[in-house]
């Protein structure tokens, strides 16, 4: 028998392991709290799964002035703590009046203050106001906005306390409060992705602009990360997928910028996993071209993507690890055991059989039957890599 951890960095190789690596992408803090009443590590083994930590310690940087914000107050799940200067200050206001909680975030500089409104549910937040309202708006984050840098002290001291559990796993810094892993990803979140989409035929020239002040602050967090214990660091976002903008938006605005990321990162000893949720299939070799460790989500037909496990299989390198493609939204309620378990089989069978594959979610759900989760864990326990059948296919 492997570890967890074993099974995980065996499959991110290329490999076949002991079994097929189960996990979730991540658990949302609602369904934590008020479907399954667990702390996020019990939820693991409660049901089974290979379990990931997920952390993103960050730490200023004195020589440039930088220091932690001291007005952030309680830090939530993947989170991190903000970095501040006397030149970037985050301002936080309750707005009343709104259908939904919302809250005006303001950036304050010595040129100007940028703001941007969201609004939360209990299950996730949204844009109701950009940050980016004119163009010259992005002057003051590339002059003014602090960087990151990866605490990695802290790191190391988690991966080791965490041992041979499961997975070390992060993301590249997003821009403070709300933003993507990914350079287009987090412009969109920022600017809005129907803007940032026009403004690539209107002005293409203040969108690579744009995405350089962006990507600056991440190649600083990314160069931070030497001898950073991570077993994995998540890069994209949805806004990149096939459902959002076409190849050529994807191969000018997207690709150039993503693929430095992943080789500053792979010169640093880190894995990278490239997250499309949505449509992925007119993209996969483009993806892939950037030479990423791992791709996900893997996003079924029948929940808005378009995945076919099988032909991605056989259109993306072999030494490229896939994860996701379990089809949560109709295998974790709603149906049978015996069900569940087919759609697990199925993944294994389209993406696993050769190994390079880690069975997951195609990213975050806020519902799920006890009884599902038992028998998504408890099948991908069954699919063994010297069996040409899955052995426990047939139980409720």
């Amino acid at each position: 028998m492997m570890t967890s951890k074993q099974r995980f960095l065996t499959t991110l190789a290329g490999g076949r392991p002991d079994r097929l690596p189960v996990t979730t992408h991540w658990v949302p803090g609602y369904f934590l709290q008020n479907v399954v009443h667990l702390k996020e590590q019990d939820f693991y083994d409660r049901f089974g799964l290979d379990p990931i930590l997920y952390l993103a310690p960050h730490a200023p940087d004195p020589a440039r002035g930088e220091y932690y914000d001291p007005e952030q107050g309680e830090i939530g799940f993947l989170e991190s703590r903000r970095i501040a200067s006397d030149h970037w200050r985050v301002r936080r206001e309750d707005l009343p009046g709104h259908e939904y909680p919302a809250v005006r975030w303001s950036f304050v500089t010595p040129k100007g203050t940028l703001s941007m409104v969201l609004e939360s549910d209990r299950y996730s937040s949204w844009v109701v106001e950009p940050l980016i309202k004119r163009r010259r708006d992005i002057d003051l984050i590339g002059e003014f906005c602090t960087a990151p840098r990866c605490d990695v002290p802290v790191v190391n001291r988690a991966a080791r306390e965490y041992g041979e559990r499961g997975l070390v796993r992060s993301y590249v810094c997003c821009f403070d409060v709300f933003g993507q892993p990914g350079t287009w990803q987090d412009a969109t979140c920022l600017a809005g992705t129907e803007e940032m989409i026009l403004a690539t035929f209107d002005d293409p020239a203040w969108v690579r602009e744009f995405l350089g002040i962006l990507q600056r602050r991440k190649i600083v967090h990314l160069d931070s990360m030497v001898d950073a214990a991570f077993d994995l660091i998540e890069l994209g976002g949805g806004s990149a997928s096939s459902s959002v903008i076409s190849p050529r938006i994807f191969d000018e605005f997207v690709a150039p910028y993503d693929a430095e990321l992943i080789r500053i990162a792979h010169r640093r000893g880190q894995r990278i996993a490239y997250h499309t949720c949505g449509g992925m299939m007119p993209l996969l070799e483009r993806i892939a071209a950037m030479q990423p460790d791992a791709m996900e989500t893997f996003t079924p037909a029948a929940m808005g993507g378009d995945a076919k496990l099988a032909e991605a299989r056989g259109r993306i390198p072999r030494e490229i690890c896939m994860i996701g493609g379990f089809d949560q939204y109709h295998h974790f309620v709603g149906c049978t055991p015996i069900e569940t378990r087919r759609e697990v089989r199925r993944c294994f069978d389209e993406a696993g059989r050769d190994g390079g594959y880690i069975l997951c979610p195609s990213d975050q759900f806020f519902a799920a039957d006890t009884p599902l989760l038992e028998a998504f864990a408890d099948e991908a326990h069954h699919c063994r890599y010297d069996q040409t059948v899955t052995a426990n296919a047939g139980r409720a």
